[in-house]
């Protein structure tokens, strides 16, 4: 086994008048890569999308190198301390600290580098859900300068199959529990089937099949050190490109993940390091998060949502995580009370389930966070991060109103890294309602230090709308991604005017301290078109749930032949309810005119969600097919 000697990092070289640094004022000589086969004219779009405030994407804002350099940084100035507790599926906790989970990325990435052969600009696929060695394997990455596309196991073989063959991923790190679904889909037969780019499968989180590495095995005997340069010999003022090229930079590929198909096929959004360190840092500066803090990640860690705000954050300001295998109701508020738990991000989905959660408890006479636990408990905890899902004003209002606990909604997606905007944490609670319950919508709130927000027409003209004028949300700033894989056609498009057009339609008012608040009024593509008149979704369905009986309420354009699309309301009943369509409608028609009202309901009990809780309207539509030849009048 050979061991990989670590040399020191230095932060600065200099080498015949030519400085190369890596972050403030001065440009990086690192330049972050830019798409495959793009045109010139999207290549200039893109790179007036990375500006922010004039200042742009080389010009780095976070004072690390790369992920390493984080790491180690941590490692050495606060080892004993904790960064990750995780709890499994049987509730057993697991710790590490910051020289202990230093010591095991670099075993991993050794394993990565010599047995695996994996280098700088490589894809490593994972197919996991929330695992202590899911972590490891992302930071393993990092660190040798590969790329993580991460699957989402809830998703169809056939999808998980396709984004592996498109990501070009060399390596597949699987959980135990799915080896046997993954080994039939990467050894799949057919034109759409099968993976023939992954060369290697790793398993880990159990027992060695014998079919497949063993990861925990690989690592028993391996170095905790990793540089990639075996010779160790060169000279230390050679610059770091020239002396290593096997070191990871900030324009390194990070993240290779996929949009959630709301809308249309899934497309690849890369990211590079650079671009989750400084969404990591905006995310820490907005919402005060520090060295002393620790977050709780309930959400999956295959999506940008669970990586950046809960494992990237903390890191990044030498805090503490506490990972779940996945997010227990019942188990919720015992952690964050024993774990002194200030903030967790959840998605609007995750709100409704703690509000009923709460609601029987208060009903069976116990606390509303749970039997034996009281609000004196919790005084350690600060706030909630929300965002990825749709939040109506009506779950807004009854779960501050039930728990009487700060929510900062916030937005962001894949594309923008994660978050791109948060409601102020400096608002007083009355002004935090107001801004979520008085203006039809919850705000989303205003941008973050690394970007711009700004709303444009919808016609993808660029014309730039004002106050109160609804338009499609449009960012631009560092944490925009380097761009859609191998999709020259989709980079065009969303950069087409030097911003990324992220297809949700918006609008901004502005405050007395000439903040611009901004909120989403729904997805571009499922605004309903009814003769020309458009209608956001999000409008009709807070009358649905407004109505007794009704627990989701999804307001969903299905072809018509008179009007080109029609208004239906898709209805998920409270447990008990005996609600029909009549009194459906009829609430629907009193409280908004015919053209915009319902004219269907069609009653189900599941609803189609991406990983992230958002609904997925548009695959409700066949439900619908019997009534597009029907003219619905007054």
């Amino acid at each position: 086994m050979r061991a990989i000697a670590l040399r020191p990092m230095p932060i600065l070289m200099v080498k015949s008048g030519l400085r190369l640094v890596y972050c403030g004022a001065e440009p990086s000589e690192e330049r972050l890569p830019m798409p495959e086969a793009i045109d010139p004219q999207t290549q200039i779009n893109l790179e007036k999308a990375h500006i922010k405030d004039g200042m742009p994407q080389d010009r780095r804002k976070v004072p690390f190198r790369n992920f390493r350099d984080l790491l180690s940084l941590h490692s050495k100035a606060s080892g004993k301390k904790t960064y990750l507790i995780y709890y499994d599926e049987d509730n057993t906790r697991h710790s590490l600290s910051y020289a202990e989970i230093n010591a095991r990325v670099h075993q991993a990435a050794n394993f990565m580098y010599e047995d695996l052969g994996l280098r700088r600009g490589d894809r490593v696929a994972t197919i996991a859900s929330n695992h202590i060695d899911t972590v490891l394997i992302y930071f393993a990455c990092w660190v040798i300068g590969a790329a993580v596309a991460p699957q989402n196991v809830a998703e169809d073989d056939k999808r998980i199959a396709f984004i592996l063959r498109n990501s070009e991923a060399k390596a597949c790190f699987v959980q135990a529990d799915y080896r046997e679904r993954a080994q039939r889909i990467i050894g799949g037969q057919g034109a759409d089937a099968g993976t023939p780019n992954i060369q290697h499968i790793i398993s880990f989180g159990g027992v060695s099949d014998g079919q497949s590495l063993d990861l925990h095995e690989a690592l028993s005997n391996r170095p905790t050190t990793f540089l990639g340069d075996e010779s160790g010999a060169k000279s230390a003022d050679v610059p770091l490109a020239e002396a290593n090229d096997e070191t990871a930079t900030l324009a390194d590929e990070a993240l290779l993940v996929y949009t959630s198909g709301t809308t249309g096929t899934p497309k690849g959004v890369t990211l590079a390091q650079y671009n989750l360190l400084v969404d990591a840092q905006g995310i820490s500066q907005w919402q005060a998060i520090t060295g002393n803090q620790r977050l709780m990640c309930v959400l999956p860690i295959h999506h940008v949502n669970g990586i950046v705000v809960t494992l990237i954050t903390p890191l990044y300001v030498g805090g503490s995580t506490v990972l779940n295998r996945h997010f227990t109701v019942s188990r919720f508020w015992e952690r964050i009370t024993r774990e002194r738990v200030q903030i967790v991000s959840v998605v609007p989905t995750l709100l409704q389930f703690l509000m009923e959660y709460g609601q029987r408890q208060r009903a069976l006479g116990n606390s509303i966070f749970g039997e034996g636990i009281n609000r004196l408990d919790l005084a350690h905890f600060r706030h909630f991060i929300c965002g990825a899902g749709t939040l109506s004003v009506g779950l807004a209002r009854d779960f501050c109103q039930l728990f009487g606990l700060t929510v900062l909604h916030g937005y962001g997606l894949s594309e923008t890294t994660c978050y791109s905007c948060f409601l102020p944490i400096s608002l007083s609670w009355e002004a935090n309602q107001r801004w979520l319950l008085n203006h039809g919508y919850p705000s989303i709130g205003c941008p973050i230090e690394p970007n711009e927000m700004a709303i444009f027409s919808a016609d993808g003209s660029g014309e730039r709308l004002g106050a109160g004028q609804r338009g499609e949300i449009c960012i631009r700033g560092h944490n925009v991604m380097q761009g859609y894989f191998k999709r020259p056609d989709a980079n065009a498009e969303t950069f087409k005017f030097g911003w990324f057009r992220s297809g949700d339609e918006g609008f901004f008012l502005r405050d007395a301290a000439d903040r611009d608040f901004f909120f989403i009024t729904g997805r571009i593509k499922e605004l309903i078109n009814r003769g020309g008149v458009k209608f956001s979704p999000f409008d009709i369905e807070e009358t649905l749930l407004a109505i007794d009986g009704v627990k989701i309420g999804l307001a969903v354009a299905f072809p018509n032949r008179y009007y080109g699309e029609e208004v239906g309301a898709y209805i998920v009943r409270e447990d008990g309810a005996d609600i029909d369509a009549a009194r459906i409608l009829a609430a629907c028609r009193a409280a908004m005119p015919f053209e915009k009202a319902p004219k269907v309901v069609v009653f189900g009990d599941d609803i189609p969600v991406t990983s992230t809780g958002k609904y997925q309207r548009l695959k409700l539509q066949p439900l619908f097919a019997d009534w597009s030849e029907r003219q619905f009048k007054r």
